[in-house]
């Protein structure tokens, strides 16, 4: 009787799991056809079925889609900012907050928002730019600049005390800040408070000495590699993040239903496959795609697809009435400088030194473009590489360098690679379209130089080659020459014939 009832017992305990398994089961899969319909209807409506056909033409607005961590800010101070005067550029470009696309003479606009931004911006009038990365190195890069970053606030006691410093910075400053700048105003106070605990932590031990032979897993003073690629906000906002952004679905989207699409792409890996259709054609539709790693033909390429253009667009808007006028001021605006006070000095100053850019901006060729950004590239990387040694003075023996970066495993490699897959699906599709630009390139530099060469040669007015007076003088005489001699023997031939 007793194992009748046991057998009852447990048979019904299997029911009851059988049951609980079966609808675990059709929720699942109820979940996934809800989560493949809403993908599968935003990339449908969000996809450009065409290459567009003026892609090679520079717009109205050039839009830098900045992912971080690409060496995008070398080519904002060391190119753009050389194309485009202070009032050109589209107000608080890096504050998506305070971004106004409205402004009058709004030409370019270069920010880490992702492509949500394109839903303010007048479609047909603007130009798109972006730069991407290996996706392996770029997570590394991720890691070190949110350390970097958060470490500089360590001359602190605690977090109350940079809590109180932030309050009286933005009082004084309406400055945009790294914090206010997507994804760094998640990903830097993430860290500085695990900064902050660790160190708490190191104190409470009477822990002073530290030695490590991995800068990458020193648990004792910063978060290792390996636990910061696994936490939830870095699976969120690091990971395939360049794919997010080239589709505008980060968290930081404009698009409302950017939030469902990313969380169900995230839960569901093999919808990630609709999401990155969305963002090669995305980039198939780009005026320019650069590569970190093909640093100097990746330049090169800007400043003949980018540059040239708006180079271009300068010549056409400023007569050389304009060029003349800005220097009269100019001349005029030094000349007033004697007798200023210092204040007035200044300002005059900094109204001659603008428009003295101005003029040379008039003046620019894609070669001097190319030397200014040499010169300001070395520049730029010599104060970001003081920066960053100084701040990680602070948690050292921790040194991020391409040494260690080699030490770090295999596994932990291969775990990055694989969090980042469409990100390393699309960075080689990236690599193709690098190969085809080179080659469009090249092509129209080919046939502008046959077109000149032609131009020359079949030109109505030789003189315009200017060729030295010497050798037209030589060309004459020949000439003459050769029509006496031609005039000659033709004229004894005809008296031969008369004599016969």
């Amino acid at each position: 009787m007793r194992s009748k009832i046991i057998h009852l017992v447990l048979g019904l305990i299997l029911v009851v799991l059988l049951s609980v398994c079966t609808i675990k089961a059709l929720a699942s899969d109820d979940g996934y056809k809800q989560c493949e319909n809403t993908v599968k209807k935003w990339a449908s409506s969000s996809v450009d079925h065409k290459v567009q056909e003026d892609k090679h033409s520079l717009r109205d607005l050039l839009f830098f889609l900045h992912v971080p961590r690409t060496g995008g800010r070398t080519y904002f101070h060391c190119f753009l900012k050389k194309l485009y005067s202070n009032s050109q550029e589209c107000p608080r470009s890096y504050d998506k907050l305070r971004f106004d696309p409205r402004k009058a003479n709004c030409r370019l606009l270069s920010t880490h928002d992702d492509y949500s931004m394109m839903s303010k911006l007048p479609k047909e009038k603007t130009s798109v730019v972006t730069i991407l990365r290996n996706p392996i190195d770029r997570v590394f890069s991720t890691y070190e600049f949110s350390v970097e970053v958060a470490a500089r606030f360590l001359i602190h006691p605690n977090l109350s005390s940079v809590a109180k410093m932030a309050q009286r910075a933005r009082r004084k400053t309406s400055a945009v800040s790294t914090l206010d700048i997507w994804p760094w105003k998640y990903l830097v106070p993430w860290m500085r408070e695990d900064l902050f605990a660790r160190r708490d932590a190191r104190k409470l031990r009477g822990q002073s000495h530290l030695v490590t032979n991995d800068s990458y897993d020193m648990e004792d003073v910063l978060m290792p590699l390996h636990e910061y690629i696994n936490d939830p906000i870095a699976r969120d906002i690091v990971h395939n993040g360049a794919t997010f952004q080239i589709v505008g679905l980060t968290n930081n989207s404009y698009f409302g239903e950017a939030h469902e699409v990313r969380h169900c792409v995230l839960k569901y890996h093999s919808l990630g496959d609709l999401v990155l259709e969305v963002a090669k054609r995305k980039l198939d539709n780009m005026l320019y795609v650069g590569l970190t790693e093909n640093h100097k033909e990746s330049a090169t390429m800007f400043a003949n697809i980018v540059g040239s253009q708006v180079i271009s667009q300068h010549t056409i808007s400023s007569s050389g009435s304009d060029v003349a006028e800005k220097r009269s001021l100019l001349s005029s605006t030094n000349s007033d400088l004697t007798g200023q006070s210092n204040s007035t000095h200044e300002t005059l100053k900094n109204v001659s030194s603008t428009g003295e850019d101005e003029v040379r901006r008039e003046n620019l060729t894609v070669g001097k473009l190319m030397e200014a950004y040499e010169s300001c590239i070395a520049n730029l990387r010599n104060s970001q590489a003081e920066r960053r040694v100084n701040s990680l003075k602070r948690i050292s023996p921790a040194n991020f360098t391409k040494e260690a970066r080699r030490q770090v495993s295999k596994i932990l490699i291969e775990e990055i690679e694989s969090l980042n897959s469409l990100d390393m699906k699309l960075y080689t599709y990236a690599q193709h379209i690098f190969t085809k630009q080179q080659t469009h390139v090249l092509h129209n530099m080919v046939s502008a130089q046959e077109i000149q060469t032609n131009t020359q040669s079949t030109s109505a007015y030789p003189i315009f080659n200017n060729p030295p007076s010497w050798k037209l003088s030589i060309s004459v005489t020949a000439l003459l020459l050769v029509l006496f001699i031609f005039l000659f023997v033709n004229s004894r031939r005809r008296t031969s014939k008369v004599k016969l």
